[in-house]
């Protein structure tokens, strides 16, 4: 992605917009996420409840340590080991400063550190985590290109992120890091 490019979606992120781009899979919708009223309006766009939660995605360890409470060091290893291999979006404990927006009704926050060039270069160029949900409406089909968000959202994003999706065949299962328990494969 061209920095002018990288420019705009973060003007946008800066000023409270809700963006698109591409991820591992699908498209994702994405926002600042200690902006309330920007994951408000993420989450009346796609029509998803808080209490369920949300994804943050980013582009490295640094950009998730706000959101979260001290780890051992050997889980931190094990984390870092698994978003090199694969595409898994852990669930930690969050951090008392962690809004419920964000962690909804649970006391654990989703983080995933991309391998997606798109993502690593956006998260990057804006300097920490995203929020990062499927970029479509809630009991709608996943979007996988620029034409399949535009179809859902019409003209109700702040910018769109051009880009192909990766090639995972589906979105990021989720694992809680504590337990190893599988929440979607």
């Amino acid at each position: 992605m061209n920095q002018w490019h990288l420019t705009k979606a973060c003007y946008h992120l800066k000023q409270g917009g809700v963006i698109a781009y591409p991820t591992e899979a699908v498209y994702g919708l994405g926002c600042d996420p200690w902006n309330h009223a920007a994951v408000k309006r993420l989450l009346v766009l796609k029509n998803r409840p808080w209490q369920k939660g949300l994804i943050l995605v980013a582009a490295d360890y640094q950009q998730i340590a706000p959101f979260i409470q001290a780890i051992s060091e050997d889980l931190k290893q094990h984390l870092l080991t698994t978003w090199q291999q694969q595409s898994i979006t852990w669930l930690l404990p969050a951090h008392p400063r962690v809004p419920a927006y964000l962690r909804g009704e649970s006391t654990k926050i989703a983080l995933r550190i991309s391998q997606h060039q798109t993502v690593r270069e956006l998260c990057q160029a804006w300097g920490g985590a995203i929020v990062s949900t499927s970029a479509n409406i809630t009991g709608h089909i996943e979007t996988y290109n620029t034409f399949d968000v535009r179809h859902q959202f019409k003209n109700r994003l702040d910018y769109l992120v051009q880009g192909h999706v990766g090639g995972a065949n589906r979105p990021s299962e989720i694992r809680d890091a504590l337990t190893q328990h599988v929440v979607r494969s």
